[in-house]
């Protein structure tokens, strides 16, 4: 490639400062000051070091880009644009408007180019460690002495939002410790959040925080080329430690009467501010969205040598997959997350005589899907021990260690689910975690965009109710259920019975439009004898009938989840004197909802409006499918602490209390309650 020098690379800075200001100021809304700020240090990264390829935004070796502050998100269309991306400046002219692909802030899987969605900030760098550590992982897999097909970095542009996030603390703390050497992050130290300096609320100092983490530490003048080009190239040396690049910027650099305020960090500069930012620059000051040829032929330039190198990569990868075919096979099952055809094939034995809990069933089936699935890894936030995860006669993962198969998180919730959504980004794994279902609330955020993006991320969630007992209410999870219900997106799974357990990894593993949650149990469960009940693989229809003691139609409908089904087979079987009681187990309301009408009305007739739910947990949304005049055994408080049996009787989870409940409803004694 020919040299870029600093003033072509002055020229595109400019250009892209223009882009921002233009794209902001037409949508009368959006962030033009870091865009403004790092336009320099992005240009730099684009022409000169960072290996993409626009032609195949999803080839495998590229580098990877997060724009963690993504409040910034015209810096990152501005150089999707010049880069040659199918992104036409016409859609950096509809920034913000409803149909563009250029949203408000980056949407993974609508932009071409955007690597992850952002802007809640820490997100990003959640998601870069994650990134990091799945080229590491594949690398170790991978690589031979004569090739390494997994050779590639992943850059972060982080904010000062994102360093007071502790999201941040907890995963850039995991990434020192793992040594994730080709991670790099830019950290625009601009001083500037929308309320005033940073001083009003901040004053850390990142370079002794990141050398506390086993960090390299570099600085550098964000607006200083030949010092860029330094950071960069000291950064991608460094063998043992990920590197942050203290960048000293100046957030809106260009406006004469707004850089370095918080006036433009949040806001558009004005028409007249950015004519007058436009002379500053050198940019013509009539023209919106103007790029000049000379910046478009640089990145077109820059594209050719990209396309050469990713060509050579797949001629290599090709010669390689002829030297070592069991490699090719492995390399398409990790890439494309093959699950084979006889999967459920060999399920984990659960005796009929012998009650196992389901986060027990679960572990005991994650052993054999980890036989089968090569891909497959996992771990949880310093639990596997209580949740059953933790992958027999597999590696850890640790420090500079990279080939196994499990995750020790450490006590990081949030940064466990954000490095998540990074390793199924990234591609080349299926990957689960776990922890207690009432420290979901830790980790909600990561959920719900895992969701936004449609990632297939598993998570394990045991302890699912006050039958936690004596860790009493600060552990045991109430609202939890309907909190994550609520997250458009998510599957949740609370399976009755080991059977069922296995029956929901399964179609956990096959949902590959969403994240899916397994809710299992600490206490022991009876294994339900599936020679006499229907196949624990209908819990992939959502919800069916288990038990009913009559021919026809219902006379009660006795409705619920997870452990709570035991509970409503046995004062079904008390109530079959009186009713023709129908037992349904309903282990996910999502799935159920994706069924035909006509299927889900066979199970929960329109015309049996005798209905009672039950479920430890709040009874909010129960009501959809008790109706009118259904009741809902739920626990619309917090929970105590006590021997669960104890609480169970207290709460009237007994059989007794439901055949009461029942009772009652015959009479006409309606409504929606819980304990």
């Amino acid at each position: 490639m020919k040299t870029v020098s600093n003033d072509d690379l002055q020229l595109t800075a400019n250009t892209i400062r223009g882009l921002a200001m233009d794209g902001v100021q037409k949508a009368n809304s959006g962030h033009p000051g870091m865009p403004m700020g790092m336009a320099d240090l992005a240009a730099a990264l684009f022409l000169q070091h960072l290996e993409y390829s626009p032609g195949n935004p999803l080839w495998p070796n590229r580098d990877r880009f997060v724009l963690s502050a993504g409040h910034g998100a015209m810096l990152l269309y501005s150089l999707l644009h010049l880069a040659g991306y199918d992104l036409p400046l016409a859609e950096l002219a509809q920034f913000r408007q409803l149909g563009s692909k250029t949203p408000g802030h980056p949407e993974y899987g609508l932009t071409p180019g955007v690597e992850t969605s952002t802007g809640p900030l820490g997100q990003g760098c959640g998601n870069a460690v994650g990134m990091a550590l799945a080229e590491r992982m594949l690398a170790g897999r991978f690589d031979t002495a004569d090739f390494s097909p997994v050779e590639h970095t992943t850059y972060v542009l982080a904010s000062d939002g994102d360093m007071m996030e502790g999201l941040s603390h907890e995963a850039f703390s995991l990434a020192g410790h793992l040594g994730l050497n080709k991670l790099i992050v830019f950290y625009d130290y601009n001083l500037i959040t929308i309320e005033g300096k940073t001083d009003l609320a901040y004053g850390d100092d990142v370079r002794k925080r990141f050398l506390g983490y086993r960090w390299n530490v570099l600085e550098s003048d964000a607006h200083n080329f030949d010092a860029i080009r330094k950071a960069i190239r000291r950064a991608r040396r460094e063998k043992e430690r990920p590197t942050l690049v203290i960048c000293h910027s100046h957030i809106g650099k260009g406006s004469p009467n707004k850089a370095d305020t918080a006036q433009c960090h949040g806001a558009p500069l004005g028409a007249d501010e950015v004519k007058a930012a436009k002379k500053n620059l050198g940019l013509p000051e009539d023209k919106d969205f103007y790029v000049p040829d000379k910046v478009y032929a640089l990145f077109a330039e820059r594209r050719k040598q990209l396309e050469r190198k990713a060509a050579g990569w797949q001629k290599d990868l090709d010669k390689y997959f002829a030297a070592y075919p069991d490699k090719a096979a492995l390399w398409k099952q990790h890439m494309e997350d093959v699950l084979p055809d006889n999967l459920a094939a060999s399920p984990p034995e659960f005796p009929i005589d012998k009650p196992l809990s389901t986060r027990v069933a679960s572990g005991k089936t994650i052993q054999a899907l980890a036989k089968a699935l090569p891909q497959f890894v996992g771990g949880s936030a310093d639990l596997a021990p209580s949740t059953m995860t933790l992958i027999e006669n597999a590696l850890s993962v640790g420090p500079r260690s990279y080939s196994g198969r499990n995750f020790h998180f450490g006590i990081r919730e949030h940064a466990m689910c954000a490095m998540l959504n990074g390793i199924m980004l990234h591609g080349g794994f299926r990957a689960f975690g776990a922890t207690f279902f009432v420290f979901f609330d830790y980790c909600r955020p990561a959920v719900r965009l895992a969701a936004l993006m449609k990632l297939p991320v598993i998570y394990v969630f045991t302890h699912d109710s006050f039958y936690v007992g004596e860790d009493g209410p600060t552990h045991e999870p109430v609202e939890q259920i309907a909190a994550l219900r609520c997250i458009p997106g998510v599957t949740v799974i609370r399976p009755a019975d080991p059977t069922e357990t296995a029956a929901a990894w399964l179609a956990a593993l096959r949902n590959k439009g969403g994240p899916t949650a397994l809710l299992l149990t600490r206490h022991n469960l009876p294994v339900i004898d599936r020679r006499q009940y229907p196949p624990a693989g209908n819990l992939e229809h959502g919800a069916y009938t288990l038990w009913q003691s009559g021919q026809g139609m219902p006379d009660v409908l006795l409705i619920a989840s997870g452990s709570e089904v035991e509970l409503a087979l046995k004062a079904a079987k008390e109530l079959a004197a009186e009713h023709n009681v129908r037992v349904v187990s309903m282990p996910s309301w999502e799935l159920f909802e994706k069924q035909l009408r006509a299927y889900r009305d066979e199970v929960l007739p329109p015309a049996c409006k005798t209905r009672l739910a039950i479920e430890a947990g709040v009874s909010m949304g129960w009501e959809k499918y008790v109706g009118e005049k259904g009741r809902v055994l739920g626990l619309n408080r917090f929970g105590a602490s006590a021997p669960y049996k104890v609480l169970a009787e207290k709460f009237g989870f007994t059989v007794p209390h439901v055949v009461k409940m029942v009772r009652e409803l015959r009479v006409g004694l309606v409504g929606v309650t819980g304990q």
